[in-house]
């Protein structure tokens, strides 16, 4: 028995998330389905990042343990000529047995894309979200800047979230203006359930002029999540890299 880390790139707009579940098709349900016809071998991977319906990954990880003889570094060809081409793995290897994705020490990096003009374009529209209303990118720069190092993120968590601790850390977050294009990129050693959303919702209220940067401390330290802002959609997210420290 060995087990094989992936590198996991999609599109997520098809999907219902990373997670296996119920009432859709999942990124983790295609792995799994595309791995066991391949081995011959019921196949469970286990990813770093449950991401939710509609968002996107260019570096999500997981693995998988197999009896095969396969190189690791073959599995990415082997899947790639078989699963759909909204999904593409980008790296295969060996990793040690007791390797776990989501129980080492990572810097997870996020990227939010908004489309900030007057009219929307339809080849933008699966991944950024769209406001036609100027948004003041300096003012949510320095919103952003409240957010940086360890903090209690409880107002940036949608409920149902079932962890312990609802402390993280932001090692950095930047928002950038190319074009018509607002790129907000966020980095940090975990994130609450939605948490990258509320963030950027509450960013574009700031953005929109409804509140002023201040507010931000304000909302972070009150440790509820009707301070905050509402959720972005999914579309605009991106999970664009996982790094093993």
């Amino acid at each position: 028995m060995k087990r094989i880390k992936l590198i996991v790139a999609y599109d997520g707009t098809n999907y219902c998330g990373w997670q296996t579940q119920i009432n859709g098709i999942t990124v983790e349900e295609v792995l799994n389905k595309t791995l066991s016809g391949l081995l011959k071998e019921d196949i469970r991977v286990i990813g770093a990042s449950r991401t939710d319906s509609g968002v996107h990954a260019l570096g999500n990880v997981a693995v998988f343990d197999t009896e095969s003889k396969i190189p690791g570094d073959k599995f990415s060809f082997a899947l790639n000529q078989r699963l759909p081409e909204d999904i593409r793995i980008q790296e295969s290897c060996q990793v040690a047995d007791d390797f776990h994705p989501r129980f080492c020490d990572t810097i997870k990096t996020y990227e939010y894309k908004i489309l900030n003009r007057k009219f929307a374009l339809p080849t933008e529209r699966l991944y950024s979200a769209f406001v036609y209303y100027p948004l003041d990118v300096e003012k949510m720069q320095m919103a952003a800047a409240y957010l940086v190092g360890e903090h209690d993120f409880k107002s940036f968590c949608s409920s149902g979230s079932q962890v312990e601790s609802t402390v993280r850390t932001i090692t950095d977050i930047s928002v950038e203006k190319h074009g018509e294009m607002i790129s907000i990129r966020v980095s940090g050693n975990g994130f609450l359930y939605n948490m990258v959303r509320i963030i950027v919702g509450t960013l574009m209220k700031i953005g929109l002029g409804v509140w002023e940067p201040e507010r931000m401390e304000e909302i972070l330290n009150a440790c509820d999540r009707n301070a905050a802002g509402p959720k972005a959609e999914a579309r605009g997210l991106t999970l664009v890299e996982i790094r093993y420290l």
